[in-house]
């Protein structure tokens, strides 16, 4: 059997890109560079990117063609290309950030979101280049938070890479998942989704030089929390808690997950929200709605450092909801407290940058 570039194209025409209907000759998806030699045939399949989901699924797909349409017996090399230059490797995957700080708790509700947005902030008022990246995939908010709800970030072309590049609001580079949705229509993806989602906010996104990397992730543990530790050295968690018994319970599961032996990610320290409730025309008075010091006793348990005490203040909440953090202003307890908070984990993190090695990724098995 003789073989000839047509009856190869021909072949390959009849495998279409999912979604599109298209086929790969149609869509200029295979290289001018056809070998035939005897019965080897030897070309190249274009691709708009490294991570495409599709492309080995492709590169099967058009063997097999060439199989079925052509003969069995053929001999077929496919090589693949890219327009857009690969991904640093792991764990290299930010080599210009200095630390990156997760911010978790064990439970939802506890106002975790509210800290990581306040403590961005003021590390960035402490002159630190900060980066935000809102990890919860499912219930992102902080585009709420920052007044950016209608943001949409566009793509450069940084070193032959596509890069997104995050919104700065208040010397804080922003990227959630919250910029590319509606946020109206819940996000129904399964975890392997949300997870290859996450992965180009973080590795396809210009986030440059930055001191310190905040992690706003989802409540509890999951799906996104194991990506994270795949794919970042993790410098330290802060966990948020409220004093209450059910969600101490809760935090304890979350330092448990950073410090097992699988993960070895250090805990910078415990922080507890809604400590108590002050109104705004009496600062001096204190209630403990939900218990006194539950965190700070938990803290002396586990070992870890208490990193601060957040009250509860009216304007906190109307600060979030209107996109402004309240640790843009020194006026307010609250705002005073987020700026202890930040210079708190700025010391615990160098200390734990002298006392410990850094954080090694966790390495997924095969």
């Amino acid at each position: 059997m003789e073989l000839y570039p047509k009856l190869i194209m021909d072949a390959l025409a009849t495998v279409r890109y999912p979604g599109t209907g298209r086929n790969i000759v149609e869509m200029e998806m295979v290289e001018d560079d056809l070998r035939i030699s005897g019965m080897h045939v030897s070309f190249s399949l274009i691709f708009d990117k490294p991570t495409n989901p599709f492309l080995k699924s492709l590169v099967k797909a058009a063997e097999a063609a060439i199989h079925a349409y052509v003969s069995k017996e053929v001999e077929v090399e496919i090589n693949t290309k890219t327009l857009q230059a690969p991904r640093p490797d792991l764990p290299d995957l930010l080599p210009s950030v200095r630390n990156i700080i997760a911010v978790s708790s064990g439970k939802g509700g506890v106002g975790k979101s509210t800290v990581a947005a306040n403590l961005a902030v003021a590390l960035a008022r402490m002159g630190h280049r900060v980066g935000l990246l809102d990890c919860d995939i499912f219930g992102p908010s902080v585009p709420k938070m920052f007044g950016m709800e209608d943001a949409r970030p566009y793509s450069e072309n940084i070193d032959g890479r596509d890069l997104i590049m995050p919104v700065e609001k208040y010397g804080i580079k922003v990227l959630s998942i919250g910029f590319f949705v509606d946020p109206a229509t819940p996000t129904l993806w399964r975890g392997g989704m949300a997870s290859n989602a996450l992965k180009q906010l973080i590795g396809d996104a210009a986030w440059g030089d930055l001191d310190y990397f905040v992690l706003d992730t989802p409540p509890g543990t999951s799906d996104v929390h194991l990506t994270l530790v795949q794919t970042l050295p993790i410098t330290g968690a802060v966990i948020v808690s409220t004093p209450q018994q059910v969600a101490l319970a809760d935090a304890r599961k979350g330092i448990n997950m950073y410090t097992n032996d699988k993960v070895c990610v250090p805990i910078l320290g415990l922080v507890e929200n809604m400590s108590w409730f002050t109104p705004e025309a009496h600062p001096d008075e204190k209630y403990y709605l939900f218990g006194r010091d539950g965190v700070r006793n938990l803290a002396e348990e586990m070992q870890v450092p208490l990193l601060g005490q957040i009250p509860v203040v009216q304007s906190s909440c109307e600060n979030g909801d209107g996109g402004t953090p309240v640790a843009l202003s020194s006026d307010s307890i609250t705002g005073q407290a987020f700026l202890q908070l930040a210079a708190r984990v700025v010391t615990e993190t160098d200390r734990r940058n002298v006392e410990h090695e850094k954080t090694r990724i966790v390495e997924v098995k095969k």
